[in-house]
């Protein structure tokens, strides 16, 4: 029985993550420094993997945090269905619980239960849920991509896990991360189990 390894990854540190700005899928935001040093420990620490595809959002942030890979050749495919939340009037603004008490009874609410509820002008987790299912229709309809590499978002990559392991969509906060964080997945063709939690041993020098 051929195993699909699939090692998740969430990108580099930008400025906004930096000052506690909201980027979601509507701010197409860089590396800042410290996300290419993440980038660069990552690459000199799994480089030897044999990874057949890359597969990332179309957001910059997290094509940066693998483009050691893609200058490699490994095939690389961009999809929107990786795209981070659109956190709608949120994004490109700082939010704290004192300044902004909706932002966070939205995400309380969601960790309630109420995954369908939007917050203002973006999307719920089931909105995201819903797309990601076409990257994961083309993921697992290609058995010959027996290791890949996806770099992704926090919140996306968050849903994502919950719709890999089966767990209710309201659970998802308990998938933690952090920038250039590595969850290692195996599928068997039927389910996929968790090899390793929220990884930073490559991120190890800058600590």
């Amino acid at each position: 029985m051929s195993i699909k390894k699939v090692y998740l990854l969430r990108h580099g540190q930008t400025d906004y993550n930096l000052q506690g700005i909201i980027q979601g899928s509507g701010v197409d935001s860089s590396l800042n420094e410290t996300g290419r040093e993440q980038a660069r420990l990552f690459f000199q620490s799994y480089k030897h993997v044999a990874f057949d595809k890359v597969y990332t959002s179309v957001l910059q942030r997290s094509i940066q945090s693998v483009q050691g890979f893609i200058d490699l050749g490994i095939p690389h495919e961009k999809h929107a269905g990786l795209n981070e939340i659109c956190w709608g009037t949120r994004e490109g603004t700082r939010v704290t619980p004192e300044e902004d008490a909706y932002y966070f009874e939205v995400l309380q609410k969601w960790q309630n239960g109420d995954i369908n509820l939007r917050i203002e002008g973006g999307e719920s987790p089931q909105d995201v849920a819903d797309r990601q299912q076409n990257f994961l229709d083309v993921l697992l309809s290609r058995p010959e991509e027996e290791t890949v590499l996806i770099c992704m978002h926090g919140r996306a990559m968050r849903i994502l896990l919950c719709k890999l392991l089966n767990y209710p969509l309201h659970c998802m906060d308990i998938f933690e991360h952090h920038n250039l964080c590595l969850y290692l997945l195996q599928y068997t063709g039927s389910l996929f189990s968790v090899h390793r939690h929220m990884d930073i041993e490559h991120l190890r020098p800058m600590f």
